[in-house]
């Protein structure tokens, strides 16, 4: 729920997947860490601002990834956009996603590796893309992918990506920050959702999500990378560290999530109830395994009208259209969330079937 002029609106447009930002025992893990650590650090993590709770944190979730070490940016933005420049040269190759989320593409553009894309969750074209960078003479190849695709909600084949990285001896990137906490039987992730666990070099996700939905992000994954980053990579080096509020809420996220699957179990049981709902009502919509849950609409100015016919009827969504998507691929991105309950799910849908109809978007 969201607050507009004290009126309660029903949101499905937040990215608090699992309902956490608004968890008592998060808000007082924040306040605790206040207290006990201060508001702010002042400084970067290599001068003076890394406390006892950021080595924590770090280690938390390479424990919960199941990876050698993690390094934490002020955004998850930071964490993509810091990655490529320093891990790759001239000599080497990287093979991004085409729908690659816009901080991929920017870390990569900053790198002088060689840059090839293949068609969204296209493993043949992903296979011909490995083939010409090994015809380039490509000294490291580097496939790189989100793990949900933010404006669509598809899980990437990554089981299929890292047999084909194994047969060309590349290596593998995950961005996690639509999935972690909550996709898999235990919230690890695409990377659990597609068996490859392990599988995978290099995570980046995401806190400002499910994860507390507050800020910052990280990469985790072997030792040795996670060292060059800690040397190398500019948003860690020249931003100031994480607020011990944030880490001390999220080293209570991962306490909740790794001793209960409640919140993911909400999260997909809500997910498959609306979607079962909005079908049924005729939308045509982007059936992925998240959830994330996009209603196409296709003409920027019609999601625009509906997104605001449904503010009317007290459900909050936001109209996606170009530049964000592609031109004629304009939509309405429904988030569900942990924390709403059935009958919010059911004032959503009739309100969806009211406007719809009276856009004429369903009969």
């Amino acid at each position: 729920m969201c607050i507009r002029d004290r009126e309660q609106l029903i949101n499905l447009c937040s990215n608090n997947y699992l309902g956490l930002s608004a968890h008592p025992e998060v808000i007082q893990a924040a306040k605790d860490s206040l207290d006990s650590h201060g508001f702010g650090m002042s400084s970067v993590r290599f001068i003076c601002g890394t406390q006892d709770i950021h080595k924590e944190l770090e280690h938390k979730i390479a424990q919960f990834y199941q990876t050698e070490d993690t390094i934490l940016y002020a955004a998850a933005f930071d964490a993509n956009g810091g990655l490529f420049e320093p891990l790759f040269g001239s000599e080497d190759a990287i093979i991004s996603d085409a729908l690659n989320h816009a901080s991929i593409i920017d870390g990569v553009r900053l790198c002088k590796a060689k840059r090839y894309r293949y068609a969204n969750c296209d493993m043949k074209d992903l296979e011909a893309q490995l083939q010409q960078a090994e015809k380039d003479g490509a000294r490291f190849k580097i496939i790189v992918t989100d793990g949900v695709f933010s404006m669509d909600g598809v899980v990437a084949p990554l089981d299929k990506i890292c047999d084909l990285a194994d047969q060309y001896n590349a290596l593998v990137m995950v961005d996690e920050c639509h999935a972690a906490g909550f996709l898999g039987a235990t919230g690890r992730g695409s990377l659990e959702a597609k068996g490859v666990m392990g599988r995978v070099d290099i995570i980046t996700g995401t806190l400002g999500k499910a994860l507390g939905g507050a800020m910052g992000g990280y990469t985790t994954g072997k030792k040795e990378i996670i060292e060059i980053l800690r040397q190398r990579s500019r948003p860690y080096l020249f931003s100031n560290s994480l607020a011990p509020a944030i880490v001390g809420a999220s080293l209570k996220v991962f306490e909740l999530i790794e001793n209960d699957t409640q919140y993911r179990d909400q999260l997909e049981q809500n997910t498959q109830y609306f979607k079962k709902g909005i079908k049924d009502l005729g939308f045509d919509i982007v059936d992925g395994d998240s959830a994330i849950v996009p209603i196409m609409l296709y003409e920027a100015p019609l999601a625009q009208k509906m997104a605001a016919d449904l503010l009317k009827e007290d459900v909050y969504v936001i109209g996606f259209f170009y530049p964000v998507v592609p031109k004629g691929k304009a939509r309405i991105r429904v988030q569900l969330s942990a924390a709403l309950k059935k009958e919010e799910l059911d004032r959503a849908l009739v309100a969806f079937e009211k406007v719809g109809k009276a856009l004429e978007i369903i009969k």
